[in-house]
C-alpha cells in the first residue's frame, strides 16, 4: 500500500491507538518511524494546521505499506526539485493530531467498504423487483460520523484523487462511482496492480461515463437494429423458435465496443461461444451474417449445399465466420457452433482459441487471440463446466490470455426464479474463485454495458485474464417465443408487459440530453426495417455457393469421398535413418540431467531394444510415433492428469531431475514440428472440450486426450455425444481429436477396468468416428500416424492397454515399424493353423487375445485361430470376408469378450460378422458368444472371481471344458 491514496487497504484495519502510540514517537524521534508513516503524519499536521506542503517530498509510487512499514529500502521514492523552505505550521497537540488519524482511518474504512460492497447498491434491474436497499455499512453513520462531523474536512491523503475533503463529499463521490447503473466488484483480486487499474477508471470526481454525441448516436442505432430485427423475426416468422434477445439488446453495441476497442490493443481474432438466447441476433447485428442467409434458414434452406451432406441443425445452434474492420484494423471473428447443452462450448472455444494463438506464435504475449463467452444467468450459476473452464486460466498448456465473460442475466432460469437456483446475489460468484473482476451493469442503459466491455477489454489485454460482465435485464417472452412465461413468473411478467424498450428510454435521454431530436430513433429505425425487407425477398432466391469447412488451415485436406477412401491403409512406416535418430533422442541423458534410477534401468531397456531391433513395448512404439510425426512438421499435444509420467509409469515423455526437478522432453528437441505433453487439471468434461475446440482449429496438430482410467471419461459424455461423434453431421466441421482410454479386465475393479467401448460404439454411424482396440505397439504406432497421414480428419477413440504396456507377448520388432508398413484392422496370431486347417475361428478384440492365444497353444489345439478386430469402426468387413473364404473347413465362429454381455462389442460387431459370414459363404451363419454374463456392473472387484470367471470365457470360447477350467482356477 502506497500512503499517496492509491491503496488503503490496510490502513483502514489499523488501530487508532496504535496510530496515537506511533505519532508520539514521531513526535520525539522523527527518524525512528519509517518513511511511509512519517510522510502520512505530516499530512495529518497540514491538514490540521496549514497548507499542505509535506507530502511533496515524499511521493510515494505503488508500495505496500507493510512492506515498507518493515523494510524502508522498498520505498519508492522521486526526489523533487528544491523549493523554498515554507513557514513552520503552527503547534498541533497529539490529542489533535490523534483525532484527526482516527478521522482519516474511519474515512479510509468506509472508502473500503464502498470498494468491497458499493456494488449492493448499485442500480442494476431495470424491473426494480430486486429488493436493494443500502447496506448499513455503506453509511456514514456507520462508521462514527454523524451530524457536523459530515462537513468536517478529512486528510485522505490521495485517495479518491483528494488530498482532502468531508465525508459528505466523499460518499456523494463513492455513490457515483459504485452504486450508479454499473456496480464493480473487485477487491477478491489480491494483486493490487489489478486492483488499482480498475480503481482508476472507477473513481474520482471525474469519472462518470462519457461518450461523444456521435458514440450516443451509434450506441442507440446499435440497440435499435437489435430491438427492430428481433420485431422483424416475429412478424415474419410467427410462432418459430427464436430465443430472442428481446429485453438485453444493449448486448448488442456492447460487443461491438469489444472489436473495436479490442483491436486498437492488439486483437486479431475472437472466437465466440454462447447458447441459444440472442443467438441469432449476435449473428446478425455483431458478426455481420448476412440477413439473406438467416432467413433462407428460417425458410427451411440449408447453410450450404445440399451435396455436402449432413443432417443440419436449428438455427440456433449454428456458428459462422467472418472479418470486421473498425478505424482500419481488420478482426477475423468466428462463432462456434453449441448443442442443447448451454455451457458445453466454453472449454472448447478456449481450446480453439488457444491453438489460434499457437498457430499465429503468439503463446508469450497472447492478445491477438480473445475468446468471449456468453452465458445465461441460470447456467452459469447452475453447469459445473463453467468451473472447469474458468479454471483453465493461467494454466500452462490452457492459458489464452484470459476470457471475456458476458452473462445475460435474464433473472430467470426457464422457469426458476433465482432464488430457487442458487444461493448467491449473482450468479457470477463463482468466478471470484479465479478472482476474476465482475462488472455488474443494468441493461436499460446502453452505456453503461458498453463502458463495461471497454473497461473489460482493456484489463484482459493489459492483465491477461478473466473478466465477467453480468448484465442484469429481462426476457420479454418466454423461454422460447411459445412459452406462456406469466404461468410461473405472473408478476414479473405484469412489470415487463409496462416496461419500455431499451431503444425507448435510451432515445427519450439523448433527446433530453440534445443529442437527437425526436425523429431521428424513428427514421433510423425504418431504414432498417427497409434494408431487412430488402435482405427478405433476396433470401427467397438465395443460393449456397460453398461450404466453408476446408478452408484457412484446414486447406488441402477434404470429407472422404466415400466409405472405401476412408477405410484405405495409408503407408506410415518410416526410414531407417529416422528410427534410428529417434532412438537415440528417446535414450540419450543429458549431461546436466540427474534422473530417477528406476528410469535408467527402463532407457537401458529401451537401448537395447534398438540395438537388437527386438522387444518394442508400448510406450516406445508411441513415442515413435509422436517423434516422427513431429519430424515431419506436424504438432503433437498430449494432455491428461498424467501424460507426462503415465498413469501406469509406462511413458516417461518428461524426465525430471532428481535434485532440482528441472524438466526434460526429449521428443521436445525434435526439429520441425512442436511437441508438447500436459499434465491436465483434475477434469474430464473440460479439459476434453478444450481439446475437441483445439483440434478444431488446427488441424496439423495430432491433438490427443488421455483419461486417467476409460471409465472416468464419463464425466466427458456431452462432449463425445454432441461433438465428437456428431459434429461433422450437424455442423459440417471435421475433427481429428484422439481419445486415449485405458481399458483391459485385470481385476482392479469396476472403475479400473472398462473404459465403456460400448457406449462410443453405439455412437458410429456413417464414418463419423474410429474406434480402435489395438494389440501392438507397431499398429499403435501406425494408427497414430495414419490419423495425421490422411487428407481427412476423422475423431479416434482407441482403447489403450494397462497390462499390454509391459506383457512379453505384445511388443514388436523394428521392420515393423518401417518402409511399406501400415496399420492392420485386423490381425491374426503368429501361430494360426493353415487356413484350410482351420475348424474354430475366435474373434476378439484387445487384451484377451493374448489368454486366448496362451491357453490355445497349452492345449495344443492345431486347429483354432484367433483373429484380432484392431478396428471396430469402421468395421472391416470386407478384410474379414477375405479371410472367411480361405477358412474351407471352418465349423464355428466366436466372439469373445472380456467384458459382460451387455457391454463391449458383442452387440455392435454380431451383425457386422454376420454379414461378413454370409458373403464369404461359409458353414456357419452366426457367431457364437462367449464371455461374460450380462451385469449390472462392469467388472467385479474380487481379484479370485475375477480370475475365475476370465478362465471360464476363455475356456469356452476355445470349446474346453468351462467346468474343468474353474475347478482348476479354484485349486490354483
Amino acid at each position: 500500500m502506497g500512503y499517496e491514496g492509491q491503496e488503503f487497504d490496510d490502513i483502514a484495519g489499523v488501530s487508532p491507538g496504535f496510530v496515537e502510540g506511533l505519532y508520539r514517537v514521531y513526535q520525539a524521534t522523527p527518524d525512528k518511524v519509517e518513511p511511509a508513516w512519517r510522510a502520512w503524519f505530516e499530512g495529518l499536521e497540514t491538514t490540521a494546521s496549514g497548507p499542505s506542503w509535506a507530502r511533496a517530498n515524499w511521493p510515494l509510487k505503488e508500495t505496500d505499506a507493510l512492506t515498507a512499514a518493515l523494510d524502508p529500502t522498498q520505498m519508492a521514492v522521486e526526489p523533487k526539485a528544491a523549493k523554498p523552505a515554507p513557514a513552520a505550521p503552527a503547534p498541533v497537540s497529539s490529542d489533535a493530531i490523534a483525532a484527526a488519524a482516527g478521522d482519516a482511518i474511519r474515512a479510509q474504512m468506509l472508502i473500503r467498504t464502498y470498494r468491497v460492497r458499493g456494488h449492493l447498491a448499485a442500480n442494476l434491474d431495470p424491473l426494480g423487483l430486486s429488493q436493494r436497499e443500502l447496506p448499513a455499512d455503506l453509511t456514514p453513520e456507520y462508521h462514527g460520523f454523524s451530524g457536523a462531523d459530515l462537513d468536517r474536512p478529512v486528510y485522505l491523503g490521495g485517495t479518491l484523487g483528494l488530498e482532502k475533503a468531508t465525508i459528505r463529499e466523499v460518499v456523494e463521490i463513492l455513490r457515483a462511482n459504485y452504486c450508479g447503473n454499473v456496480g464493480l466488484e473487485y477487491m477478491h483480486i489480491s494483486d493490487v496492480e489489478e486492483r488499482r487499474f480498475l480503481q482508476e477508471r472507477m473513481e474520482g470526481k471525474d469519472k462518470a461515463i462519457q461518450f461523444t454525441p456521435e458514440g450516443k448516436k451509434a450506441i442507440l442505432a446499435k440497440v435499435i437494429q437489435g430491438e427492430q430485427y428481433e420485431k422483424f423475426l416475429g412478424r415474419k416468422y410467427v410462432g418459430t423458435k427464436r430465443f430472442g434477445l428481446d429485453g438485453g439488446e444493449s448486448m448488442i453495441p456492447a460487443l461491438e465496443a469489444v472489436i473495436k476497442y479490442g483491436g486498437q490493443l492488439g486483437v486479431r481474432e475472437i472466437v465466440y461461444g454462447m447458447a441459444h438466447r440472442g443467438r441469432l441476433n449476435v449473428l446478425a447485428n455483431v458478426m455481420a451474417k448476412p440477413f439473406r442467409v438467416i432467413f433462407h434458414e428460417f425458410s427451411g434452406g440449408s447453410a450450404n449445399p445440399e451435396d455436402v451432406g449432413g443432417s443440419g441443425d436449428v438455427k440456433y445452434h449454428l456458428g459462422t465466420s467472418t472479418d470486421r474492420e473498425f478505424d482500419g484494423i481488420s478482426v477475423h471473428m468466428s462463432l462456434v457452433p453449441n448443442p442443447s447443452h448451454l455451457e458445453t462450448v466454453d472449454p472448447i472455444v478456449l481450446g480453439k482459441a488457444r491453438a489460434t494463438l499457437a498457430i499465429r506464435d503468439d503463446l508469450e504475449e497472447m492478445d491477438q487471440v480473445l475468446p468471449v463467452l456468453i452465458h445465461g444467468d441460470a447456467a452459469f450459476a447452475g453447469q459445473g463446466i463453467v468451473w472447469e473452464t474458468l479454471g483453465f486460466q493461467g494454466i500452462r498448456g490452457y492459458a489464452s490470455g484470459g476470457c471475456i465473460h458476458f452473462i445475460i442475466n435474464n433473472q430467470i432460469g426457464f422457469t426458476t426464479s433465482p432464488q430457487f437456483a442458487r444461493n448467491s446475489p449473482y450468479p457470477s460468484d463463482v468466478a471470484k474463485g479465479v478472482q476474476a473482476p465482475i462488472f455488474h451493469v443494468n441493461g436499460d442503459d446502453p452505456e453503461a454495458v458498453t463502458f463495461a466491455c471497454k473497461m473489460a477489454i482493456e484489463y484482459r489485454q493489459k492483465f491477461d485474464r478473466d473478466v465477467v460482465i453480468d448484465m442484469w435485464c429481462y426476457r420479454r417472452f418466454g423461454h422460447n417465443e411459445g412459452d406462456e412465461p406469466s404461468f410461473t413468473q405472473p408478476l414479473m411478467y405484469a412489470k415487463i408487459r409496462q416496461h419500455p424498450p431499451v431503444s425507448a428510454i435510451y432515445g427519450e435521454r439523448l433527446v433530453s440530453e440534445g443529442v437527437i431530436d425526436g425523429a431521428w430513433a424513428e427514421q433510423s429505425s425504418q431504414s432498417f426495417v427497409d434494408l431487412l425487407e430488402e435482405e427478405f425477398e433476396t433470401a427467397k432466391g438465395y443460393k449456397p455457393n460453398k461450404a466453408d469447412w476446408f478452408a484457412g488451415r484446414w486447406s488441402g485436406l477434404n470429407k472422404p469421398a466415400d466409405s472405401e477412401t476412408a477405410r484405405r491403409a495409408v503407408e506410415s512406416g518410416i526410414e531407417k535413418k529416422l528410427f534410428d535418430s529417434l532412438g537415440r533422442t528417446l535414450t540419450t541423458v543429458p549431461d546436466d540431467l540427474v534422473i530417477h534410477k528406476t528410469l535408467g534401468r527402463i532407457l537401458d531397456a529401451k537401448r537395447e531394444m534398438f540395438k537388437t531391433g527386438q522387444g518394442f513395448d508400448w510406450a516406445t512404439g508411441e513415442a515413435l510415433a509422436y517423434g516422427s510425426l513431429v519430424s515431419e512438421g506436424f504438432g503433437v499435444r498430449l494432455s491428461g492428469q498424467d501424460s507426462g509420467r503415465g498413469t501406469f509409469s509406462q511413458r516417461h515423455a518428461v524426465w525430471v531431475d532428481q535434485n532440482d526437478e528441472h524438466k526434460y522432453v526429449p521428443l521436445g528437441t525434435v526439429p520441425h514440428g512442436r511437441f508438447e505433453v500436459l499434465d491436465s487439471p483434475l477434469s474430464e468434461y473440460g479439459v476434453l472440450g478444450f481439446e475437441y475446440g483445439y483440434a478444431m482449429a488446427d488441424p496439423k496438430t495430432l491433438v490427443l486426450w488421455e483419461a486417467q482410467f476409460g471409465d472416468f471419461a464419463n464425466g466427458a459424455q456431452i462432449v463425445m455425444d454432441q461433438y465428437i461423434a456428431a459434429g461433422e453431421a450437424k455442423w459440417l466441421r471435421a475433427n481429428g481429436l484422439v481419445m486415449l482410454l485405458p481399458h483391459g479386465y485385470e481385476g482392479q475393479g469396476p472403475e479400473h477396468s472398462s473404459a465403456r467401448l460400448e457406449r462410443y460404439l453405439q455412437l458410429c454411424a456413417q464414418d463419423n468416428i474410429q474406434v480402435c482396440n489395438i494389440t501392438t505397439p507397431a499398429n499403435y504406432f501406425h494408427v497414430l500416424r495414419r490419423q495425421m497421414l490422411r487428407p481427412f480428419r476423422k475423431p479416434l477413440i482407441i482403447m489403450t492397454p494397462k497390462s499390454l504396456l509391459r506383457h512379453k507377448m505384445a511388443v514388436s520388432s523394428a521392420e515393423d515399424f518401417m518402409g511399406d508398413s501400415h496399420f492392420m484392422r485386423i490381425k491374426s496370431d503368429t501361430n494360426a493353423p493353415k487356413a484350410g486347417d482351420v475348424k474354430r475361428l475366435v474373434l476378439c478384440s484387445g487384451k484377451v487375445a493374448y489368454d486366448l492365444i496362451e491357453a490355445r497353444d497349452a492345449a495344443g489345439d492345431k486347429n483354432t485361430e484367433i483373429v484380432r478386430i484392431e478396428q471396430l469402426y469402421p468395421f472391416p468387413g470386407e478384410a474379414l470376408t477375405a479371410r472367411l473364404e480361405r477358412m474351407t473347413n471352418l465349423d464355428e465362429v466366436v466372439w469373445c469378450q472380456e467384458e459382460p454381455k451387455n457391454n463391449g462389442a458383442w452387440s455392435f460387431v454380431e451383425p457386422y460378422i454376420e454379414q461378413s459370414l454370409a458373403d464369404a459363404g461359409t458353414k456357419p451363419k452366426r457367431a457364437r458368444y462367449a464371455g461374460r454374463a450380462a451385469s449390472a456392473s462392469p467388472a467385479t472387484g474380487l481379484a479370485k472371481r475375477h480370475v475365475a470367471e476370465q478362465g471360464a470365457l476363455v475356456a469356452d470360447a476355445l470349446g474346453h471344458s468351462v467346468r474343468q477350467e474353474i475347478r482348476r482356477q479354484k485349486k490354483g
